[in-house]
């Protein structure tokens, strides 16, 4: 085995265990483009042309890329045989690495690229497993020797080969270094020698790597698809390396479509799924980088920087108690009480006439509909001030509101002068969030800041409450903001979930409201995981309005939705009978719900305030809980 010395293993594992990271994108694409013929050995110009691979490295380096790979993906002896270059191996691998490192500097992990042999081994072909074993320990052993970070196996087709480079690598490095392995994948998510995800899946569960993943082969769509069934069979972190679609040919090139735009978008389905891993292969580039970087920025923004990392005060004498949640607001003490308690969400208006808005508040609170929720930003849609609406709820609608507080558009500095600004004008209770990010919404060239994300959110608030400001110095007075968080018992990495909920309570989180929910198995296995927290849990209840909008739930905000309600919701062959479907559906949701948890959120869908009071006059919210 051989002895790692000078490698970044151990800080890579920390990093990934701290958030996401993201590769690099194609360097085939990129070598092509500069106009190396196909016909060239791409690994050889580490050494006939170093320059121009560099350039392609610092390109993506630049893109935000943190996982930078070595060109030396077909550089092992049975591929640079087939070029007469067998003899070269140990040269090619080692300026592959010395070429990274020096495009990576201290910004990028650089990781050593092994891809197939491209030969045919046993049963189908002459090269033994042994063979195979052997061939990729020499490999292996000049990128170790050169002095990469971490191993990537990638693009591979056969199960069994991707088994003997593993293994092979284990007999070189053991555990000391970390292991990405990815194979490729049709349409249907099987591997092209024809192993299906859950075989494949469970197999790299139990071989000696660290990551596993898909990259080649196919777009965004089917990668997404097969990870989420791969989730199933692992507890190992995933990869998800894309092409840029399936090529066109044009004129005698492949081509590939899918814009940076596109694979941004599915960059951030896969990090919504729990995906630890992203970054691109065929025809993607560093401005597909650049925005794939950009979303996981959006989705782990505690991982930017140190200096937005707001703690628990140390200095516990200089804290001040903080304020009883029943003397915080209205809703506290209605949740100190155990009462049971619903919330309307209404959306702030477009422009500056709320007078909509504040109709549908006078008509929940006749209703005897305890507060508004008043969403920041949804969409990343540019509205009037949350915040202002909150205010306004309250002095017109003569109804409590409750402020949703997203970290989009604000650094620390507008985050600490805000809550300070709602505090002092009667806004007590909040929904901390992340906020979706600009990409998502009409104005995609929008800058978001993200300077902290819910979880730094709540750390916040709670210095706040107990008189210290970001940096932990005392201001002399204190807020009493209700310290609510969202949470969504469907998520796809429910496991992530569960410990990003722990820590928003860990970090002061006093009330729960979750994302809607339609499956009453998903919220109950939530609500058994999370027993231990002690804090209320809200319940979202979003009554449907069309067939329509249950696909909407499903497929674009995946949340999921039983097949009985969707295919009630499709028999509706009317638009009243649809919107009557979906209050119906949403009261039998209320009522199986209502002795699970401490209230309700119902949503207004498109502003029909009416079906949430239709539904919530349904329970019974009289008779609270005691």
């Amino acid at each position: 085995m051989s002895t790692i010395t000078s490698t970044k293993a151990q800080e890579f594992r920390d990093a990934l265990a701290k958030g996401v990271l993201v590769a690099d994108g194609a360097m085939g694409t990129m070598l092509y483009e500069k106009g190396v013929f196909i016909n060239r050995c791409y690994d050889e110009l580490n050494l006939s042309s170093p320059a121009i691979v560099k350039e392609v490295h610092e390109a993506y380096v630049k893109a935000g890329a943190q996982i930078v790979e070595t060109n030396t993906f077909g550089a092992n002896r049975a591929r640079l045989a087939s070029y007469g270059m067998a003899d070269k191996l140990s040269a090619i691998n080692k300026a592959g690495v010395q070429i990274a490192r020096e495009a990576a500097k201290d910004a990028a992990f650089v990781a050593g690229a092994l891809g197939p042999l491209g030969v045919r081994i046993e049963p189908l072909g002459p090269t033994s497993f042994a063979e195979t074993r052997e061939i990729f320990r020499e490999q292996v052993q000049a990128l170790v020797d050169a002095g990469v970070d971490l191993l990537v196996f990638e693009t591979f087709y056969q199960l069994n080969e991707l088994r003997e480079a593993l293994f092979a690598a284990h007999e070189v490095v053991g555990d000391s270094m970390a292991v990405i392995a990815q194979v490729t994948i049709n349409d249907d998510g099987n591997m092209l020698d024809g192993t299906d995800t859950e075989t494949f899946a469970a197999s790299l569960n139990e071989w000696p790597c660290d990551v596993i993943g898909l990259n080649c082969s196919v777009g965004p769509k089917a990668t997404l698809e097969t990870l989420e069934k791969m989730m199933a069979q692992t507890r190992k972190p995933l990869s998800a390396m894309p092409n840029a679609g399936h090529p066109a040919e044009v004129e005698g090139r492949k081509i590939y479509l899918c814009s940076p735009e596109y694979m941004s978008q599915y960059a951030r389905r896969f990090l919504w799924a729990g995906v630890k891993i992203v970054g691109g292969c065929c025809g993607t580039t560093p401005e597909h980088i650049k925005q794939v970087r950009s979303e996981a920025r959006s989705l782990q923004p505690a991982q930017r920087s140190l200096a937005v990392t707001v703690d628990e005060p140390k200095a516990k004498t200089e804290s001040m108690p903080k304020v009883e949640v029943a003397k915080k607001s209205k809703l506290g003490e209605k949740l100190a009480d155990g009462k049971f308690v619903t919330f309307v969400e209404i959306l702030p208006p477009r422009g500056v006439d709320p007078s909509k808005e504040i109709a549908g508040a006078k008509l929940c609170r006749a209703a005897g509909i305890d507060c508004i929720n008043v969403p920041d930003g949804p969409r990343a849609s540019a509205r009037l001030s949350a915040q202002v609406t909150c205010q306004i709820f309250q002095r017109d609608a003569e109804i409590e509101a409750v402020l949703h507080f997203c970290c989009r558009d604000r650094n620390i500095l507008g985050i600490q002068s805000e809550l300070l600004g709602a505090h002092s004008t009667g806004v007590r209770n909040l929904i901390c969030i992340t906020g979706d990010p600009p990409r998502m919404g009409n104005y995609p060239s929008a800058t978001a800041v993200f300077d902290v994300d819910a979880i730094g959110l709540c750390n916040i608030v709670n210095n706040l409450n107990h008189g210290l400001d970001i940096g932990g110095t005392p201001m002399g007075s204190q807020t009493a903001l209700l310290l609510g968080v969202g949470a969504n018992p469907g998520a796809l990495n429910i496991d992530e979930e569960i410990r990003r909920f722990e820590w928003k309570v860990q970090a002061g989180a006093e009330y729960a409201v979750t994302q809607p929910v339609f499956d009453l198995r998903l919220l109950e296995q939530f609500l058994k995981r999370i027993e231990h927290v002690k804090i209320p849990v809200i319940c979202g209840i979003w009554p449907l309005t069309s067939y329509r909008n249950a696909e909407f739930m499903v497929n674009e905000l995946r949340v999921p939705v039983p097949d009985e309600y969707m295919n009630r919701m499709q028999r509706a062959d009317t638009p009243e009978k649809a919107r009557l479907e979906g209050i119906e559906i949403a009261r039998e949701m209320s009522k199986q719900v209502q002795h699970m948890v401490e209230g309700i959120q119902l949503s207004a869908p498109f502003g029909r305030y009416q079906m949430a009071v239709d539904v919530a006059n349904a329970i019974d919210r009289i008779d609270r809980k005691g």
